[in-house]
């Protein structure tokens, strides 16, 4: 029982990203984001995003700005700190396309994601 609350509190920050990011709401997304967050586009070893300013620079213009943009969570899995998420996004392209994303949770805000397209 205490894992399964333990499970719950690591991915409450995640699931109150999706649920912002599905609104498009720029200041509740961010705020589910670590100071120092690192954003990495697999397999590249170097962050393609560092810190909540590039986050909310990137997300503001690059993403939000997409009229049909959202993601589902198909699977998840909650590990020590770790969350993975099995999404489907829609709006990026003609088609939703699959990605794995594990987050990584410190004191309930995500520090690290690592993103893992499908194919």
């Amino acid at each position: 029982m205490a894992n399964d609350m333990n499970n719950e509190q690591t991915a409450l920050p995640v699931q109150r990203q999706l649920d912002a990011y599905n609104a498009k709401d720029l200041a509740a997304f961010i705020a589910c984001y670590h100071q120092d967050i690192a954003i990495y586009r697999m397999p590249a070893a170097a962050p393609s995003l560092k810190g909540r300013a590039a986050l909310e620079a990137f997300y503001k213009t690059e993403r939000f700005s997409i009229a049909a943009l959202r993601a589902e969570v198909l699977q998840r899995m909650v590990v020590g700190n770790k969350v993975i998420d099995h999404e489907k996004v829609y709006g990026m392209a003609e088609q939703p396309y699959e990605v794995v994303v594990v987050y990584e949770v410190q004191d309930g805000l995500i520090i690290n994601a690592w993103f893992y397209p499908a194919g």
